[in-house]
């Protein structure tokens, strides 16, 4: 059965707008009518042909709004898709603000005499029940949507137990999380994405984030810095945000300016991570670790902080190598053990490319959310 799927998404390099998209595009490729609604276009639909079309939603400016509206337009616009072609889902990812947008879309149908109302159904990503969600300015809103929605699911096990523990309180009421881990598509993040790039001479770690306090990419560095010990290696660090600056300053500090580059984004994130000798994780907390993911598929082992629900998709010994969530000392000498030999991190990353092709590849993870649509459709 042909579905109408809307689907809402912040327009980020972060982990729910790439999985968002992603999703969009694979509904389409296998034969479902995908609309994506956002405030920009995400960089990873930006760059697909894909059959997906696109509502850019960004409201209109107006002097009594210290900012535009984007998530009242957004709702508008999934309102004026529905009420052409009749949507059977509108999938939220992210609880605030794109679930109360689905919500309210949803009501207003509901009082429109035309096409059935569709179906929310909302995908927990991390922050918005950790850190927005769970603020007291937000926090009851957060758990009316996660109630009103037609179904809820979490990216890992370790995030849905969360989203039970802050949300689901009231005992006479059942709260159901599905579990639906995020996706990679496999044959793009592989082993061979960069075999025309010449080796790097010396070897190399890579870290991808957003420079946000929780990806706490300067504590990175400093562990860098403390796994070198006078030897040769670098740190690509891919992504910009506010702690940039802290990390170049550490960088300096340390002296090891001339062994951690600074791309910047990039879209090009299998021909940068197929090289390295490993990826890098040092977050305080992550609900999943995507970057992580598309890594090890593309056959590079995982250094990360045992953190939220990364031990979830990094097996530790297996796949990767897991450090408590302050032990710096330990995340570095693990970093130099697959850096500089003393693990064999080429046969740890054919490893983690076994795993991230058996459990999380993309066309399995997206049966179960057409199985999920469907069911939820159906009720």
């Amino acid at each position: 059965m042909t579905l109408k799927i809307g689907i809402v998404c912040h327009p980020t390099y972060g982990g729910s707008g790439v999985v968002a998209s992603e999703l969009a595009l694979s509904l389409a490729d296998v034969g479902h009518q995908v609309h994506l609604f956002s405030h920009e276009v995400p960089p990873r639909l930006a760059m697909s042909p894909g059959p997906v079309q696109m509502h850019r939603a960004q409201g209109v400016p107006y002097p009594l709004f210290h900012s535009t509206p984007h998530d009242l337009a957004i709702t508008s616009a999934i309102l004026n898709v529905h009420r052409e072609i009749g949507l059977d889902v509108v999938h939220a990812h992210y609880a605030l603000p794109h679930a109360v947008s689905a919500f309210l879309a949803r009501s207003a149908a509901q009082a429109d005499r035309g096409h059935p109302a569709p179906k929310v159904v909302t995908t927990l990503h991390g922050t918005d029940i950790t850190l927005v969600g769970n603020d007291p300015s937000y926090s009851p809103l957060t758990q009316f949507v996660i109630r009103a929605s037609d179904a809820v699911t979490a990216v890992s096990k370790w995030l849905a137990a969360e989203t039970r523990r802050q949300f689901c309180l009231d005992q006479d009421r059942p709260c159901l999380v599905q579990v639906i881990p995020n996706f990679v598509d496999t044959e793009r993040f592989h082993p061979d994405a960069a075999e025309r790039r010449p080796k790097c001479s010396r070897p190399r770690a890579v870290h991808v984030s957003n420079f946000r306090p929780v990806k706490r990419v300067p504590w990175l560095v400093e562990a860098f810095g403390q796994a070198l010990r006078g030897r040769n290696a670098e740190l690509v660090l891919v992504g910009d945000g506010p702690d940039q600056g802290a990390c170049r300053e550490i960088a300096h500090r340390l002296g090891i300016q001339d062994k951690v580059v600074f791309l910047g984004e990039r879209d090009a994130m299998p021909e940068l991570l197929s090289p390295a000798d490993v990826f890098a994780l040092a977050s305080r907390e992550e609900s999943f670790g995507l970057a992580a993911l598309e890594a090890m598929s593309c056959g590079t082992p995982v250094v990360a902080t045992d953190v939220g629900g990364v031990h979830e998709v990094v097996e530790d010994g297996v796949t990767g190598l897991l450090a408590a969530r302050d032990d710096q000392a330990a995340f570095a000498a693990k970093l130099a053990a697959l850096l500089f030999g003393e693990v064999d991190a080429a046969a740890m990353g054919r490893r983690a490319r076994e795993a991230a092709v058996e459990r999380f590849r993309r066309e399995k993870i997206v049966a179960l959310y057409e199985t999920l649509y469907r069911s939820t459709s159906a009720r």
